[in-house]
């Protein structure tokens, strides 16, 4: 990504904050937020942030946003196709490795409880993307990774 000039025009006051609130990876929704702040300053920083949010985020919801301010923009991109599988490389077997590492009666709640606090990346891109399903998913997942 290019450096923005201090000179340059139509950059946010607050854009060092944006950038690097666009780039937390373990808050989609503090992504999005910035997303939608940046999308109403048409500058080349501003614009090659957007379109690595658009092309890498691994929430939907993040890159739809940022494919809807490049639009307003005028730019010339094409929304990338949904993820079908791991959102996040080898998620299936972080939360394999999580339930493995918990005792044999461990609860669903005991196990959600280490996946935030071991991966708060895989919960917060997860929740983000699944919605209302996120629960339901996560248990499903849990429901199904082998035991010890």
């Amino acid at each position: 990504m290019k450096q923005p000039n201090k000179n340059t025009p139509n950059l946010p006051p607050n854009y060092d904050e944006l950038k690097k609130a666009a780039n937390r990876t373990a808050n989609w929704k503090e992504r999005l937020a910035a997303v939608e702040e940046l999308g109403n300053w048409k500058s080349d920083p501003t614009i090659d942030l957007l379109t690595h949010r658009m092309n890498h985020d691994p929430v939907y919801q993040v890159q739809e946003a940022a494919y809807a301010k490049l639009k307003g923009f005028g730019e010339n991109v094409h929304m990338p196709e949904r993820k079908k599988f791991d959102l996040i490389k080898d998620t299936s077997k972080v939360l394999v490795r999580i339930k493995k590492s918990l005792p044999a009666d461990h609860s669903y709640e005991d196990f959600k409880v280490k996946l935030q606090k071991m991966r708060v990346d895989i919960y917060d891109t997860y929740k983000g993307d699944k919605g209302e399903d996120f629960e339901k998913w996560l248990e499903d997942q849990w429901k199904s990774a082998p035991t010890k």
